[in-house]
């Protein structure tokens, strides 16, 4: 493992994702899927969102039309949370939900826009 990729991933990661989410991850990590979690951590976040080609909000903003076009809510939802956190604003998220569901089709839509509609309404709440 390279110490210092995976160091630059966990500290994107826990800005994307949040300490929470994420230390919940690592410290829930058992024998069979710790690999697992600093394969991701070193090698997505660290490599991939640890680049300078993109800037957050646009990596945010394409992991959301994968996420919905794969049918991957859970993955979504903590996506939308994290393009939020990545500044990404209301209407290009919203731009972004009308655009999957031209090219993944009305389910696809309904279900991105639900559940940002829930994310959305609990952070109001908060």
């Amino acid at each position: 493992m390279d110490k210092e990729l995976y160091e630059t991933g966990l500290r994107i990661r826990k800005k994307v994702l949040g300490d929470e989410y994420v230390d919940r991850a690592i410290e829930n990590a058992t024998d069979f899927n710790r690999h697992f979690q600093e394969l991701v951590t070193e090698y997505c976040w660290g490599g991939v969102w640890g680049s300078d080609g993109l800037p957050d909000r646009t990596r945010s903003m394409l992991n959301l039309a994968m996420l919905a076009a794969l049918n991957r809510p859970q993955e979504f939802e903590i996506h939308f949370r994290g393009a939020l956190k990545n500044g990404c604003t209301l209407d290009e998220l919203r731009d972004v939900l009308e655009q999957i569901t031209i090219y993944c089709g009305v389910p696809a839509g309904v279900e991105a826009f639900r559940i940002a509609r829930r994310v959305l309404d609990e952070q109001e709440a908060a």
